[in-house]
């Protein structure tokens, strides 16, 4: 048979289950990867399964969320992380060694392997040709105790690359023209398997662009073939070995093909509030800029870097426009020092900012009041900046620059300026000592894992009841974000301490929500969420369920969920329903009482339509849920956690 590259890589991982799309597999993890937001609790949940060590190939950890330290809880979390990575085998990277996805692509990452990360991101080491997955921290501490990772076999999506990218074009501009052919909804299941002759003409830092902003659309991943540019950026990195050439079967079927002509393309954005809102540069021309932000793991490769410190160079920061570069790793910012371009950044006026998330979480540098900000990030939600009342436009590091220059938004053609031609280097500056490698296992038992008063034990639910009767706790519209659930930014910081971390569940939407929650919780009354389409879009947190399962919350509805959070979910004894008929969402409001009868009994039969009864209104409401014999077992058991201990 003639398979995609996909499915060659997921078959040779499988465990449980027939290779069929739509139908539920278990998966073999290599490598797994955490950041410090999501890590945290990860970490506690596989203490609490009590394994020994890690299984996997590779596991790290790292710090690149919640690197500003204002209080204790950050510095003792970082702690927290790194007695556990002593204590378990896992390679540690401190705060400032860069962003989980640049640094696991440059030093980590290999073709043909598998990937589970606890970060939506974590598809950026598709660039390498990896199965490179986000999930919720409890699925990654499963993965990283030897079990399974379970997905639904994906639909493939072949998206054809011809030609090559003109002047002042560039990668960030392919994929916010494959999001606006797929959309952000819709893709739920699918991977975007890239091939085509254009894909020689991109580097694997190009590549790591697309396959991290894929996340925008809902695939489950996205990935590149490994070849001759694979090596050669392995083979940068002291790496050569890892390689080996990947690609799929001429004559494999697809579920869809996209067809993208990289020479036909010009410089796009992202407009607020969406990933999904792509328009012309040149539509835009004109609109004046109030900041400009240069990093994420989107863009903030030394190409990226280089390129923007050339435009800049010998020129000065527009007045009433503040600038700030986030370089992705310690490896690119010691480079682009080396190699001129930190001086021309800071020459120009540029802020240089720690190599972290840092703004594009929130957590930092938020614009002001009604102002405009271009990023070069991977998400432009409402309020995601840290300002509700900023308008974000996601661009390419080359269209920001231009907006430094000139003071507002203006298409980079338009500029009186060669085009910059930074290549890849040759070789790049391998420097490992901001990660620290696991220590031999004889040594692992002295060490004491350190835990500081803003650490707590993981809480888990009840198993599931023989019905449910509780009030819709909070109805909310299309599109609502992880963000929205649970915020990131400065609430970051209480991770792992979900009873005050709970405190601030749907807070951007509702500050009495916690309040109302824990409330209808203490007097036995069941939370109930009602939802429109896409909720649970943007963040893999599984704080967005962990959070509400401990407010009480037992059951979400909605228009439509998606796939991590879905899982997420499923993984805290919260079942995931969607409604019958738009008909059926309408009906409901706020506070109303519902009763689901005999949940327990309809979900062990495997029932994919049940029926529940809006008392306040006198209707009945149809939902559905479709799950896989396993997501029903973890329901009933109250979550993947008590699922887990009790089958080992």
């Amino acid at each position: 048979m003639n398979f995609t590259l996909t499915e060659k890589i997921l078959r040779d991982h499988l465990v449980e289950g027939r290779y069929e799309p739509g139908r539920e597999i278990g998966i073999r993890i290599d490598q797994t990867l955490t950041q410090d937001a999501t890590g945290t609790m990860a970490y506690l949940q596989f203490e609490s399964m009590g394994l020994s060590k890690v299984e996997t190939e590779i596991s790290a950890s790292y710090v690149d969320h919640n690197t500003i330290q204002v209080g204790f809880e950050n510095a003792d979390d970082h702690r927290y992380l790194q007695t556990i990575a002593e204590k378990y085998g896992i390679h540690f990277s401190r705060p400032g060694n860069g962003i989980c996805h640049q640094v696991h692509l440059e030093r980590f990452g290999r073709p043909g392997k598998t990937l589970l990360g606890s970060d939506s991101h974590t598809p950026t080491c598709g660039g390498l040709g990896m199965i490179a997955i986000g999930a919720g921290g409890l699925d990654v501490a499963v993965a990283m105790g030897g079990g399974p990772y379970y997905l639904t076999a994906p639909r493939v999506i072949r998206v054809n690359l011809d030609g090559e990218l003109p002047d002042w074009v560039t990668a960030k501009d392919v994929i916010l023209k494959v999001l606006d052919e797929l959309t952000t909804k819709g893709n739920v299941g699918c991977v975007c398997e890239y091939a085509g002759e254009g894909v020689r003409s991109l580097t694997v830092p190009e590549r790591a662009t697309i396959t991290n902003m894929g996340a925008e659309t809902g695939v489950t991943t996205s990935i590149f073939p490994s070849d001759e540019e694979t090596r050669k950026f392995l083979a940068a990195e002291d790496r050569g070995g890892d390689w080996i050439p990947l690609e799929a079967d001429e004559g494999a079927e697809y579920h869809r093909e996209l067809e993208v002509d990289l020479s036909d393309l010009e410089p796009l954005m992202a407009a607020p509030h969406s990933p999904g809102n792509i328009v012309p540069v040149s539509s835009l021309a004109g609109t004046a800029v109030d900041q400009v932000m240069i990093g994420s793991c989107t863009n903030s490769s030394y190409v990226d870097l280089m390129t923007v410190a050339e435009m800049l160079k010998g020129r000065r920061l527009a007045s009433g426009v503040s600038l700030g570069v986030a370089p992705g790793s310690r490896q690119v910012l010691s480079m682009i020092a080396e190699d001129g371009g930190l001086s021309d950044l800071l020459d120009f006026g540029a802020r240089i900012l720690e190599s972290a998330c840092g703004f594009c979480i929130g957590n930092s540098i938020s614009p002001g009041t009604d102002s405009i900000s271009i990023r070069t990030s991977n998400r432009n939600f409402k309020g995601r900046s840290g300002t509700a009342s900023a308008n974000v436009y996601l661009a390419s590091p080359v269209v920001a620059a231009a907006a430094a220059i000139r003071g507002e938004i203006v298409d980079p053609r338009e500029l009186d300026l060669d085009f910059p031609r930074i290549k890849m280097p040759e070789r790049f500056k391998i420097d490992d000592s901001m990660t620290i490698p696991p220590i031999p296992p004889a040594e692992r038992e002295r060490v004491s894992i350190y835990r500081g008063p803003n650490i707590g034990a993981p809480p888990t639910n009840d198993p599931m009841p023989e019905g449910l009767r509780g009030r819709i706790a909070i109805k909310v519209e299309d599109y609502v974000t992880t963000d929205h659930i649970m915020p990131a930014g400065s609430r970051l910081k209480y991770r792992s301490n979900v009873p005050k971390y709970s405190e601030f569940v749907f807070e951007p939407l509702d500050q009495d929500f916690s309040k109302r929650a824990s409330d209808y919780r203490d007097r036995g009354i069941h939370n109930l969420i009602a939802a429109g389409l896409s909720y649970g879009q943007g963040s893999s947190r599984e704080h967005a369920a962990l959070c509400p399962m401990y407010l009480g919350v037992k059951a979400v509805m909605a228009k439509s969920i998606e796939r991590i959070h879905a899982a997420n979910l499923v993984n805290f004894g919260i079942v995931p329903f969607t409604f019958g008929s738009e008909s059926d969402y309408a009906s409901l409001k706020e506070d109303d009482e519902v009763e689901i009868p005999g949940i327990r009994e309809a979900i062990e039969r495997g029932d994919e339509v049940i029926e529940a009864f809006d008392r306040t209104a006198g209707l009945r409401v149809r939902l559905k849920t479709v799950l896989s014999a396993r997501q029903r077992e973890i329901l009933i058991a109250g979550g993947l956690l008590p699922y887990t201990v009790r089958k080992r």
